[in-house]
């Protein structure tokens, strides 16, 4: 209940109810892109400063391992459950399958700053486990189309670099490194606006956030109640995965829960960007709504929470 008051998911939940009464409350795309920067920036900010402090370890080893196989093998099992209960055709369920394989940014932001309220902070090396999440899951959901359907999609090679080179992966992989290197004596300077403004930011943010979860909701016409209801127990199912993972190669329980977060999130801005240009006959806008529309609120509102208590019963 506790998480639930917070400010943070309060904006959430306002943003929603603005779509619902038909409020002309906006945020306009150029601002809200803005604060998707200033968050994707600081995150990696502070995570590279961490590791920096740390150093590099077996733990941040071991959970790069753990992330990149779950990013792999996630979209498997989504690929099949989507074929036989959501009836997609290959094509779709491939390209909902890459999503739910791959990771939210801003869910993963919004459940740090919740770990972190509650005295459970996760590792600063979650930061790159993050980014190293949101790769494979494109291959994967591009190999189960191109095995299962013919498609004139380009090269795997040139999936991957589309992968790499997406802005939200570069901009969190390079903050990563700049905070890697700055340090703690480098990020003083620049740590009032990138820690002290960070929770307004995400406010802000997530009011946003809960104006386009709504509106997609709202308009979509392709989204199933079987498919609604896939999109809850894909989060619940991997976000479980997730935590016992990392309950298994021993990460702390702060990281534990974020790897459940992780893995119970669904991409709404990396993956999309390169299923439209690698799978341009697939209906694009119903991962979307599932993933945005239906996963993310549902992590923001009950994932986060659930899969912290897991990894603190867990541990």
């Amino acid at each position: 209940m506790e998480t639930l008051f917070s400010p943070m998911i309060l904006f959430f939940v306002l943003g929603a109810l603005a779509v619902l009464v038909r409020s002309d409350l906006s945020i306009p795309d150029v601002v809200g892109k803005a604060l998707a920067l200033y968050l994707m920036t600081a995150i990696g900010l502070k995570g590279g400063v961490q590791v920096s402090q740390s150093g590099f370890t077996t733990e941040l080893a071991l959970a790069g391992v753990a992330g990149v196989a779950l990013s792999f093998l996630l979209p498997l099992p989504a690929f099949w459950v989507l074929r036989r209960l959501g009836k997609l055709d290959p094509l779709n369920a491939g390209s909902v399958a890459a999503h739910y394989g791959s990771v939210s940014v801003v869910t993963f932001v919004t459940g740090v700053e919740i770990l972190g309220a509650h005295g459970l902070p996760p590792a600063g090396y979650m930061v790159a486990v993050l980014a190293l999440m949101e790769t494979p899951a494109i291959l994967t959901g591009l190999w189960l189309v191109r095995k299962s359907a013919s498609t004139d999609s380009a090269s795997p090679k040139g999936h991957l670099r589309e992968a790499l080179t997406n802005g939200s992966v570069l901009l969190m992989v390079g903050s990563f490194a700049i905070g890697l290197i700055a340090g703690p004596k480098g990020f003083a300077p620049i740590q009032p606006v990138f820690e002290g403004a960070f929770r307004g930011i995400l406010c802000l943010f997530l009011l946003d956030m809960g104006l386009v979860a709504a509106r997609f909701l709202h308009k979509t016409k392709s989204l199933t109640p079987s498919l609604a209801g896939l999109a809850i127990a894909l989060a619940l199912v991997n976000g479980t995965i997730g935590v016992l993972v990392g309950t298994l190669i021993g990460l702390d329980t702060g990281s534990v829960a974020a790897l459940g977060i992780l893995a119970g999130s669904a991409s709404y801005i990396a993956v999309p960007a390169a299923i439209r240009l690698a799978l341009p006959d697939a209906d694009i806008g119903l991962p979307l709504a599932m993933s945005l529309g239906i996963t993310f609120p549902f992590n923001i509102l009950l994932g986060i929470p659930l899969f912290k208590a897991m990894a603190q019963a867990l541990a």
